[in-house]
């Protein structure tokens, strides 16, 4: 069910995109949704008292409805913010600011940067962080999360999948620890949202953040899921100016980007999983046929369905991705890109720096094509081979 008339053009001209877990194009269902909302109805959502606000304001309601239905949450829960970092801070520091004395937050060594800089910040202002460790799939088991809440904590943070090697946490596992013992519970759901199943009430979820530009809707539009009932989050304003968002973030609204994002949740369609599955197990088949000793980093079952994350034994990524001009991938987070050290994630699931720095990301997207899939298969099994043959580890081992 790919989408005809790609908006990054001709694929004789640029490259095949497989870097989607960084940033998805904007379908052109949304962008024509947003259209208006940048013209002739430009009103201001707080402006309600002549029809260009009061029409602006509507739409933002509509939108919000749809995005809090994907969840199962109320309309009045959602917190729009610029995108899932700041919703993640929003989540963090407002949630350790409303209480009257520093306490513990427990998160894993898989997080995002968004997530674990954010928690090393409260650690600087006297806060107790336990950041647990996971297994070889870059699970993090629910005992342990249960055994580390003790009568301080008051943040669990857990991501829903991985933005690296796709790994899907046991959130309802975790989320019914935190509700029997009473301790907040945040997940990051920026890869998840739109693509697994999600339901705040059955999984516990008492404050979720989500980005849109990762559903095919535009950048720098976010939303924090923020529990109204049973318990009633508490957290203190981080962006102070007048009282937007239910007093949870002031600052005028962006109404073309909650539009689109609202378009692209509500074309979302289950069916993409099987596509995206299928294109999945192509590659991953197509490559570790040709070479056998290429390692699929992750777990096997517990997957997101467009992830692909390989590790190249004995080459470099960044030396793959430079000679495979045909093809857009990265070597993991787009948030950390340009950092040398080996990825966070690979070393906590056990990869040595060799092995994490042969790693290669391959996200896949309801625009690619099966031919797509095919010619990436080509072109990354030929420069593997070609880098095999001119690889002085593989000569000195060979002879």
């Amino acid at each position: 069910m790919a989408v005809q008339g790609k908006p990054w053009g001709n694929d004789s001209v640029n490259p095949i995109y497989l870097d989607n877990q960084a940033t998805t194009p904007v379908d052109p269902r949304v962008a024509e949704a947003m259209m208006p909302y940048l013209s002739e109805q430009f009103g201001n959502a707080a402006s309600v008292h002549h029809t260009y606000g009061r029409k602006a304001k509507e739409a933002v309601a509509d939108a919000r409805k749809i995005l809090a239905d994907e969840i199962n949450a109320r309309s009045k829960e959602i917190v729009f913010t610029s995108g899932a970092t700041e919703a993640i801070n929003l989540a963090i520091r407002g949630v350790c600011e409303s209480q009257s004395k520093k306490g513990h937050i427990i998160t894993q060594a898989t997080e995002h940067k968004a997530v674990l800089d954010t928690v090393d910040a409260m650690a600087n202002q006297g806060w107790e962080v336990t950041i647990l460790p996971v297994d070889s799939d870059g699970r993090v088991d629910p005992i342990d999360v249960k055994n580390a809440i003790k009568d301080e904590t008051v943040l669990v943070a857990i991501m829903h999948a991985n933005n690296e090697i796709g790994t899907i946490q046991p959130i309802s596992e975790i989320g019914e620890i935190c509700r029997n013992t009473g301790v907040l519970f945040l997940i990051d759901a920026c890869q998840s949202y739109g693509k697994l199943p999600i339901d705040v009430d059955e999984m516990n979820i008492d404050l979720l953040a989500a980005t849109a530009h990762k559903i095919y809707g535009p950048k720098g539009i976010g939303i924090l899921y923020v529990r109204s009932r049973s318990p009633n989050v508490q957290m203190v304003e981080q962006i102070t100016g007048g009282g937007h968002e239910y007093g949870r973030r002031s600052g005028t609204l962006p109404v073309h980007q909650i539009v689109g994002f609202g378009k692209a949740i509500e074309i979302c369609d289950a069916s993409e999983k099987q596509l995206l599955s299928h294109y999945q197990q192509m590659l991953i088949e197509g490559i570790r046929s040709a070479h056998p000793d290429v390692v699929l980093n992750g777990s096997s079952t517990h997957r997101l369905a467009n992830n692909v994350n390989l590790s190249f034994s004995g080459l470099d990524a960044e030396t793959l991705i430079i000679k495979m001009k045909g093809i857009a991938c990265s070597t993991g987070s787009a948030c950390s890109s340009a950092n040398l050290e080996p990825s966070h994630v690979l070393k906590a699931i056990g990869l040595n720096n060799e092995m994490a720095h042969s790693s290669i990301r391959f996200s896949m997207g309801r625009m690619n094509t099966n031919k797509e899939i095919s010619l990436a298969i080509k072109e990354i099994n030929r420069i593997v081979n070609d880098l095999k043959k001119h690889s002085p580890l593989r000569q000195l081992v060979s002879s």
